[in-house]
């Protein structure tokens, strides 16, 4: 990203404005473009159907800022399709937010207080945080599509060349990444909550 971040697009287009003509062209002009503090903070809300850039994404002209912005406006062609993926994902947000934290107090809660009902509270707070490693599962293709999506209209619709292209391609594929990571991270979690109960009983 840094290193893209540092290169500009020959079109001299903005993230935002790469954004809006990505939206526009798939009868989206209803979904706003709001600039936001903080550096990758760049998301679409769903719920709101409003797509957010960080101030160096929402007026940066280089590859990384219109790589971003498209890969959001990604999401938006998601919702639009009703990709089901990411409508799954919206569903479990509630469900794994609570997961992720009284899952883990469940976990120790009845690692502490032993056998029985211990236990039994222990395997809820494993089931709950189950959900978490559910949802980064479920994230990976969200995200992959959105990326594949934001790839194809840059260049469909001429706002990179094709030298251009590579770079976006690069660097949203090490973004992915990070969800590989998220996943693996959760996983690993997950596993050790299960020897905590495991080694308990």
């Amino acid at each position: 990203y840094s290193r893209y971040l540092r290169e500009p697009t020959a079109s001299g287009l903005s993230g935002a404005e790469a954004a809006r003509q990505i939206l526009d062209r798939e009868g989206l002009q209803d979904i706003p473009i709001e600039e936001i503090r903080g550096q990758l903070t760049d998301h679409y809300d769903p719920l709101r159907k409003r797509l957010c850039l960080s101030s160096e994404n929402y007026r940066g002209r280089s590859i990384a800022a219109v790589g971003v912005a498209a890969h959001e406006a990604g999401h938006a062609l998601q919702q639009k399709a009703a990709y089901a993926p990411l409508n799954l994902r919206m569903a479990l947000v509630p469900m794994t937010n609570f997961g992720s934290g009284f899952g883990v107090l469940l976990v120790f809660l009845g690692v502490f207080w032993g056998t029985g009902i211990g236990r039994q509270l222990a395997f809820a707070g494993i089931g709950l945080y189950s959900l978490v490693v559910l949802f980064q599962l479920i994230t990976l293709p969200v995200e992959y599509d959105a990326s594949r999506r934001a790839k194809e209209r840059l260049l469909s619709l001429g706002l990179v060349t094709s030298g251009e292209h590579t770079g976006v391609n690069r660097m949203l594929n090490a973004a992915a990444l990070t969800y590989v990571a998220g996943l693996v991270t959760a996983v690993l979690q997950l596993f050790y909550l299960l020897s905590l109960v495991n080694r308990r009983n």
